[in-house]
């Protein structure tokens, strides 16, 4: 079966690259190319919603394509815990539908989110440094975040991470208590590292992006699971069988 996708935010990049992907498979069609500012009206008729938007609009996209009942992947940074829950919320008990939330479409970095999760509980101290192209508009990334909720709920019985000095501004922001450091430089695609402080050791779990080729895998991932999707799922990292 052939499934219509509305791509909104398709004059960005991950927009662009989407809608190449959808037209060169034999699975997808695009229902129509929308920019971030267009009447969202015109995603009627679509099977499907993919929103690589902004982080102040996703929530609007997201909402006009439950209301109509369309499956939506969001590619969009900005969706922390309190969005998600909002989200999870409006879909109710039952949910008629699905929406899948991707903070990253690297199989990579998913991977690299899942062993700092496994080694959190281990460490006293943790910090992230995240780096992304000068034009990325929100800090920190998406990943960065879902990273830091993840280790905090791993090491849930241990308790917040040791941060001294947390109270001066170059300790980077806490997100899950843990420090995040964000770098917004040309000639940087996406680059995370965690890394992870014991007694006479650290451990760093590093992962680089160099092309936009490494989110083709999990576009199309995503998009063919999320026609029989239904509910919140927050992450490639379900569809993997990483949750297992």
């Amino acid at each position: 079966m052939v499934h219509s996708v509305a791509v909104v935010g398709a004059t960005g990049r991950m927009g662009s690259l989407a809608t190449r992907l959808i037209e060169a498979s034999d699975d997808f069609t695009v229902h129509v190319r929308l920019g971030s500012r267009d009447a969202i009206d015109a995603i009627d008729g679509a099977d499907l919603v993919l929103d690589v938007t902004h982080p102040a609009v996703s929530p609007d996209v997201v909402a006009a394509a439950v209301a109509r009942g369309i499956p939506t992947l969001v590619g969009t940074s900005g969706w922390g815990a309190e969005r998600l829950a909002s989200l999870r919320a409006s879909l109710g008990d039952e949910p008629a539908t699905g929406v899948i939330v991707v903070p990253n479409f690297s199989l990579g970095s998913v991977l690299a989110t899942r062993l700092a999760t496994i080694a959190a509980p281990w460490f006293e101290s943790i910090e992230i440094i995240e780096a992304h192209h000068a034009g990325k508009v929100d800090s920190p990334s998406g990943t960065a975040v879902r990273t830091a909720e993840q280790m905090q709920q791993a090491r849930a019985e241990r308790g917040p991470v040791a941060a001294p000095h947390a109270d001066q501004r170059a300790r980077g922001q806490q997100v899950a208590s843990i420090p995040v450091h964000s770098l917004r430089l040309d000639g940087v695609l996406a680059e995370q590292q965690v890394i992870l402080g014991g007694v006479g050791e650290t451990l760093r779990i590093s992962h680089q992006t160099v092309s936009d080729a490494s989110y083709e895998a999990g576009i199309l991932l995503a998009l063919r699971a999320l026609p029989a999707t239904r509910g919140l799922v927050v992450g490639l990292d379900a569809l993997l069988g990483l949750d297992a």
